[in-house]
């Protein structure tokens, strides 16, 4: 009976372990940092030269494009 309640006990204690390491637990909300990368693919020159043809094509207006224009050159996201 003592054996039982020991395996059990293990087991228990084993599950729980495997699944707070894997977060299945709410692992990611307990007040840890959240890191996200953004890896730009394009120029600064290709994304001017692609914001200029969607203003001549009439995408965006005068001022959409001066905006996102701003931004670019600024090096926002």
């Amino acid at each position: 009976m003592l054996k039982m309640k020991i395996l059990i006990l293990f087991c228990v204690v084993s599950l729980a372990a495997s699944l707070a390491g894997c977060g299945c637990l709410g692992g990611g909300s307990g007040g840890e940092a959240q890191v996200h990368t953004t890896t730009k693919t394009t120029t600064t020159g290709q994304d001017l030269i692609d914001l200029k043809k969607a203003h001549d094509e009439g995408v965006i207006s005068d001022k959409e494009y001066e905006k996102a224009r701003e931004k670019i050159l600024d090096g926002s996201d």
